[in-house]
């Protein structure tokens, strides 16, 4: 029986446009970076977290203008709460998956996910991947997201416009088909989704592609950035990032010797 949390939600301001909201009592396997960056005419919402506890109540004291919500990628970690804002933004290759949502949605652990959930302060997460219930009686193994369709389906190029800032989409394809990050060209800032973050990638999801997330690695590789806000862990700059996609493109030469050799 998992204890009720007070709250489901925390946040931590990373400058005057761009909050952090997250999901404490989730694993730091599975815990989402939920970025909410404030724009003049229009804000936006970069990810929704698992969907077990209302995100949009969790921010409305934040939302004061019209929101885009935008989901990096299909995974159940990203796009739990999607459902709950009106306008809801996916690069178009995954799309369609959300409107009648078939992916795996774990909350327990299981052996699939072993060489995974190690990572972090893994306390207090021995039979399921949350260690608090958002509210008196939630089903665990009744865990599922909920379907909705995409409003409006993007491309590589395509514009997200907030008034006084500017986001190009970036197809980021590897960790899955229609993964995608969000670059300010004017600021230097990437919103990476699970493309790249600071902490074990993942290249061999039944959706994922080791072949595309080398391409992806070595496009991220020389852009001129001054931030990245990953879909998981701390944020990073430049230098970081380059050290994390060197260490990513060794470690695939080195299999890819291995397994030649064998």
């Amino acid at each position: 029986m998992l204890r009720i949390a007070d709250r489901w939600y925390d946040r931590k301001k990373i400058s005057d446009d761009i909050t952090l909201v997250y999901e404490p009592w989730v694993h730091p396997f599975l815990r989402c970076n939920i970025w909410h960056v404030r724009g003049r005419d229009r804000d936006l919402l970069i990810d929704t977290g698992l969907g077990v506890s209302s995100l949009k109540d969790a921010i409305s004291d934040m939302i004061d203008k019209p929101l885009a919500a935008v989901a990096t990628h299909v995974h159940y970690d990203h796009v739990g709460c999607l459902h709950e804002f009106d306008e809801r933004i996916m690069h178009r290759v995954e799309a369609p998956r959300m409107t009648d949502y078939r992916e795996f949605t774990w909350l327990k652990k299981t052996d699939f996910l072993e060489d995974y959930v190690t990572h972090g302060n893994t306390d207090g997460f021995d039979e399921y991947l949350i260690n608090r219930a958002p509210y008196e009686g939630f089903n665990v193994e009744g865990y599922r997201i909920t379907s909705t369709t995409v409003t409006r389906p993007v491309d590589e190029g395509d514009i997200i416009d907030l008034g006084n800032r500017h986001f190009e989409v970036m197809h980021l394809p590897g960790h899955s088909p229609g993964s995608m990050g969000l670059w300010e060209a004017g600021t230097g800032t990437l919103f990476s989704g699970d493309a790249l973050y600071d902490g074990t990638l993942l290249d061999e999801l039944p959706d994922s592609s080791i072949t595309d997330y080398i391409e992806t690695m070595k496009r991220l590789r020389d852009l001129p950035v001054s931030a990245v806000h990953g879909g998981h862990e701390p944020s990073f700059g430049g230098e970081r990032m380059r050290e994390l996609i060197d260490a990513y493109l060794t470690n695939r030469d080195t299999a890819r010797d291995i397994n030649v050799k064998d």
